[in-house]
């Protein structure tokens, strides 16, 4: 059923995949995920809905090849069919009437940050988007984002595109600037969201931040997906995944996030094409 149409490489180890998803298609809005299966055996992997297309039945996801599930993942072809997808899953986003935003995205954060920059052009809200990237390979949907925003801020670390240096230095620039926003949303690596949100909370700036960690079944059920915010236990699955930047405990999910490193490498050392999927 979940039949791959197209696959698209963006960047190294970056793939756009669009697959078909009618029911999701339909019921998606902007901030939800899914919950995607390459093969029967494989792992449960979260990925948010980069774009859908109801009248197609389609469901397009962006994701970065890093571990075994992913890189099964990105073995697929069109004509292929994904296990599973579940979803829509998560809350929706919720920009709070925001008519002023600036919208910061931070490598494969970017991405999962388009569809949230298309819903608040449809809205006509006046967006600034701030991407950073490693490098002028790792830049992706930068014409999109040039049709859908007022402003877009490229930053490289090498400077091989845009400013160079990091996206809180254009942040930092704009808010000192005197620019003025209803809403900062902020999604890339915990490091980058936490350096945004402390830059925001002096201005007195709401900052979305759309959190990632360790997830298996993405209903509320299992429990791995907490996070503290505002000294509170949330699940990520069916709380956010978009929280209060200025509450969250970064520290706590950061720590999380690294709890599987060793497993992780140890899997990639011994399934170095991806997995036991495909013959390989």
């Amino acid at each position: 059923m979940y039949t791959v149409l197209a696959k698209e490489t963006l960047a190294p180890n970056l793939i756009r995949m669009e697959f078909l998803a009618p029911r999701i298609a339909r019921k998606h809005q902007p901030g939800q995920f899914l919950v995607l299966r390459a093969t029967e055996e494989g792992e449960r992997v979260p990925l948010t809905i980069a774009s859908a297309h109801p009248t197609k039945g389609s469901v397009v996801v962006i994701f970065q090849m890093i571990g075994v599930s992913t890189r099964q993942l990105g073995a697929l072809e069109a004509g292929d069919s994904l296990a599973s997808a579940t979803g829509p899953l998560g809350l929706p986003s919720d920009f709070y009437g925001a008519k002023r935003v600036v919208c910061v995205g931070g490598g494969v954060g970017t991405p999962v940050l388009y569809p949230q920059v298309s819903a608040l052009h449809a809205m006509g809200a006046k967006v600034d988007v701030i991407e950073g990237a490693r490098n002028v390979g790792y830049i992706v949907l930068e014409r999109e984002l040039r049709e859908l925003c007022d402003c877009l801020h490229l930053v490289t670390d090498d400077g091989s595109s845009g400013r160079k240096g990091l996206v809180t230095d254009v942040l930092r620039d704009l808010l000192a600037g005197g620019e003025t926003y209803d809403l900062c949303i902020a999604i890339g690596p915990p490091v980058m969201m936490r350096a945004v949100a402390q830059m925001t909370k002096p201005y007195g700036l709401r900052t979305i931040v759309s959190l990632n960690p360790i997830m298996l079944d993405g209903t509320g059920m299992c429990g791995c997906c907490r996070v503290q915010v505002g000294g509170q236990t949330k699940y990520a699955c069916v709380d956010g995944p978009d929280f209060d930047g200025h509450q969250v405990d970064f520290d706590s999910l950061i720590r999380r996030l690294q709890g599987f490193a060793d497993e992780e490498r140890r899997l990639n050392e011994i399934y170095p094409c991806g997995g036991p999927c495909h013959g390989k």
